[in-house]
């Protein structure tokens, strides 16, 4: 088990639970796109919180370093993809939007090293 991706998931679970109530009950001032947008950057960040858990816990039967690559990708898109969305949902600032997609290419690219070191040779237990 890598205890720091399981580390950062639960972290990055929690936070996306008190900014999903935030939202819920505290930007009621954002206009309905920006509620969107945020709820958007909640809804990717507990998914691939989740995948930061599974990668955590994967790396105790596959430790390889796709699967390292794999937890640190999904570690700076959650950050680079929700929080460019949250950035862009609050403030409405649209110079910093170009870290969104750069942040779903480490999401996509993350999941694909998880294929990756699934059939990688080093750390298999088969």
């Amino acid at each position: 088990m890598n205890k720091h991706f399981v580390l950062h998931g639960a972290m990055f679970m929690a936070l996306a639970v008190a900014l999903g109530a935030m939202s819920s009950h505290g930007l009621a001032a954002l206009s309905e796109h920006s509620r969107y947008l945020f709820q958007l950057g909640v809804q990717y960040q507990i998914y691939h919180a989740i995948g930061l858990l599974a990668i955590g816990i994967m790396a105790a039967q596959l430790a390889n370093k796709p699967l390292l690559i794999a937890g640190r990708l999904m570690f700076f898109g959650i950050i680079l993809f929700s929080g460019g969305l949250y950035f862009l949902a609050v403030t409405e600032l649209s110079f910093l939007k170009f870290v969104i997609p750069i942040g779903g290419i480490c999401l996509i690219a993350s999941w694909l090293c998880i294929v990756w070191s699934i059939f990688s040779k080093s750390g298999s237990s088969e």
